[in-house]
C-alpha cells in the first residue's frame, strides 16, 4: 500500500516538473520496449510459476533441489535477457520509429536514448523477481515489499537530485538505479539472512528447469490485454503531443484500486484456491472463486461510481502542479471517467486468472486472453479514430470486459467455476446502487463549478463523495443486500483460518 502512494508522489512530481508534453511522452513511451522485453522473456514465471515449484520442494524437504532449481533458472535466465538486451539497445531506433510513428524528430531521439538507459535494468528486475519468490516461499514478505517502493523513490531522487542537469533523462537513471537497488539488492540481502545458496548452472537436463519452462511457455508466448493495454494506447496516442502523458497519469490513478481491489485479493486468493484444488474439493472450489468475483466485483461497482463522481476534481488536486496546468486535468479527467467503468472487470479478471493457476492451467487463459488482445486491435482503431484518444479508453473498458468474460465462460465450460452459482441478484442490486449513488453524487457535485481554485476542488469532491457515500448506504439497505454482511463473514472466516494455518513464529 506504501508503494502504492509512493507511487503517486512519482507521478505527481513528475507531472509537476515535466507536465504532459512531448518529451514526457518521450520518457513514458521509453518504457515500452523494457517492458515487452520482460514480458516476452519473462511472463509471469516468477510469481506464478517458478513459486509454485519452489514452495513444492520446500514442502517436500528437498532444499537442495529447491536451490539447484533457483540456480539454474537464475543463469539460465540472465543470459538470455543479456542476448536480448544486447539485441534490443541495437534496434531500438528501428522499434521507437515503428510503435511511435507519431512522434517528432526530437521526440523520437529523445525516446530512444532514455529506451536505451532503461533497458538493463530488465535483468534486475526479473533476477530480483526470482529471488524474491523465494522469500516468498520462506514467508519473508518485508524485503520482497520493500523493492517497488525504493524503485519508485529512486525515480524520484533521480529527479529531484540531477533533473537540472540531464532533464528528463534524470528519472530513467533514476529507474535503473533503483531497479538495482530495490527489487534485486534489497532481495538479495533477504536471500543471504536466511542462507539461499547460488552457483551457476547450465544444467538444462534438470527436471525442475524442465518443467519451469512447460509452464512458462503459455506465459512467455501469450499476450495479456491486462499488459498489452499500455502498449496499443501509447501507440495510438503517440500522434498528438502530450497525450500519452495524460493517459498515463489516468491509468496509474486508475491503478491504485485496481491494486487493492484487484491485484493484492488475486495475489492473496491464490493460496486459498491451489489448496482446495489440490485436496480435490472441487465444489467450495468453485463456490471460494465466485464469493470473491462477487464480494471483489460488487465493491467495485460501487467505487467505480464514487471514481466517476469525483474524477476532475480528484484528477485536479492530485496532479496541477507546476507544469500541469488546468487544461491538461480537464482531458485526464475525461479519461480517468472512462477507465472507471471496467474497475470491477479488472478486479475479477485477476480473480478468474488465479483460479486457471490454481488449477495448473497457464495455457487456457493465456491462449483465449491472447486471441482476445489481437480481436481488440481492430476495436481500439476504429474508436480512435471516431472518437479521439477518449475512444482509446473506452477501446481499453471493451477490451478487459471481454478477456473477463472469457476467462468465466472457460471455467464454466471445464466445470471448475459454475457461471449459474454467481450470485447474480445480488450483484444486479450492488450495480443499482451504484448507478444510482453515481447519479445522485455527479449532479449535487457539479452545482460546485470547478475553473482551477483548490477551494472548489475540495468542496466538489467532499460533497459528491458524502452524498455518494449516503446514497450507497441507503441504497444497500433499501434493497436489502447481502454484501455488507458477507464482507464481514469473509473478513471473519480468513481470520480465523489465518489463525489456524500460520505456524508459530511465523507472523511476520
Amino acid at each position: 500500500m506504501l508503494s502504492r502512494v509512493i507511487g503517486y508522489v512519482r507521478e505527481a512530481y513528475i507531472a509537476y516538473a515535466f507536465g504532459a508534453g512531448g518529451q514526457t511522452d518521450a520518457y513514458v513511451a521509453a518504457f515500452t520496449l523494457p517492458d515487452w522485453l520482460n514480458y516476452i522473456l519473462a511472463g509471469g514465471t516468477a510469481s506464478i510459476t517458478f513459486i509454485s515449484i519452489y514452495t513444492r520442494f520446500l514442502a517436500e524437504k528437498r532444499e537442495a533441489d529447491a536451490e539447484k532449481t533457483f540456480s539454474v533458472i537464475v543463469t539460465v535466465m540472465t543470459t538470455v535477457f543479456l542476448i536480448g538486451i544486447g539485441a534490443a539497445e541495437i534496434f531500438t531506433p528501428q522499434f521507437v520509429g515503428w510503435m511511435f510513428h507519431g512522434f517528432s524528430r526530437e521526440q523520437m531521439t529523445l525516446c530512444v536514448s532514455l529506451t536505451r538507459i532503461l533497458l538493463p535494468a530488465q535483468i534486475f528486475f526479473y533476477v530480483g523477481g526470482v529471488v524474491g519468490a523465494v522469500l516468498l516461499s520462506h514467508r519473508m514478505f518485508l524485503f520482497p515489499s520493500l523493492g517497488p517502493l525504493l524503485y519508485n523513490v529512486f525515480i524520484i531522487l533521480g529527479g529531484v537530485v540531477a533533473g537540472k542537469r540531464f532533464g528528463i533523462a534524470s528519472l530513467a537513471y533514476g529507474a535503473l538505479a533503483g531497479a538495482v537497488i530495490g527489487p534485486f539488492l534489497v532481495n538479495a540481502i533477504g536471500a543471504v539472512r536466511i542462507g539461499t545458496g547460488y552457483r551457476p548452472s547450465f544444467d538444462l537436463q534438470n527436471v525442475a528447469f524442465r518443467e519451469w519452462v512447460r509452464l512458462s511457455i503459455p506465459l512467455m508466448l501469450g499476450v495479456s490485454l491486462v499488459t498489452a493495454d499500455d502498449w496499443i494506447l501509447r501507440y495510438f496516442a503517440s500522434s498528438g503531443v502530450g497525450d500519452i502523458a495524460r493517459l498515463n497519469y489516468a491509468k496509474r490513478l486508475f491503478a491504485v484500486p485496481i491494486a487493492v481491489l484487484g491485484q493484492a485479493t488475486g495475489q492473496a486468493s491464490l493460496p486459498f484456491f491451489a489448496r482446495l484444488f489440490g485436496e480435490g474439493k472441487m465444489k467450495e472450489f468453485g463456490e471460494t472463486v465466485n464469493a470473491s468475483v462477487y464480494q471483489i466485483s460488487a465493491l467495485s461497482f460501487l467505487t467505480s461510481a464514487l471514481m466517476m463522481v469525483a474524477s476532475l476534481p480528484l484528477i485536479d488536486l492530485v496532479y496541477r502542479r507546476g507544469r500541469f496546468s488546468f487544461g491538461d486535468s480537464q482531458e485526464t479527467a475525461i479519461y480517468f471517467f472512462w477507465f472507471s467503468l471496467s474497475l470491477a472487470f479488472w478486479a475479477a479478471q485477476g480473480l478468474y486468472a488465479r483460479a486457471f493457476y490454481a488449477a495448473g492451467d497457464t495455457l487456457t487463459p493465456m491462449v483465449a486472453s491472447t486471441l482476445i488482445t489481437v480481436a481488440s486491435l481492430e476495436v481500439y482503431r476504429v474508436l480512435f479514430h471516431a472518437f479521439s484518444v477518449m475512444g482509446l479508453a473506452i477501446a481499453s473498458d471493451l477490451g478487459i470486459v471481454a478477456n473477463t468474460v472469457a476467462a468465466a465462460v472457460l471455467l464454466h465450460r471445464r466445470k471448475l467455476v459454475s457461471l449459474g452459482e454467481l450470485p447474480w441478484g445480488e450483484l444486479g442490486k450492488a450495480i443499482l446502487v451504484a448507478a444510482v449513488a453515481g447519479g445522485v453524487g455527479w449532479e449535487v457535485a457539479r452545482t460546485i463549478p470547478l475553473h482551477g481554485s483548490r477551494t472548489a476542488d475540495l468542496e466538489s469532491l467532499g460533497l459528491g463523495t458524502v452524498t455518494w457515500a449516503g446514497a450507497v448506504a441507503a441504497g444497500l439497505w433499501l434493497v436489502r443486500s447481502e454484501l455488507p454482511q458477507a464482507l464481514r463473514r469473509k473478513k471473519s472466516a480468513m481470520s480465523s483460518m489465518e489463525g489456524r494455518r500460520t505456524p508459530a513464529g511465523m507472523e511476520k
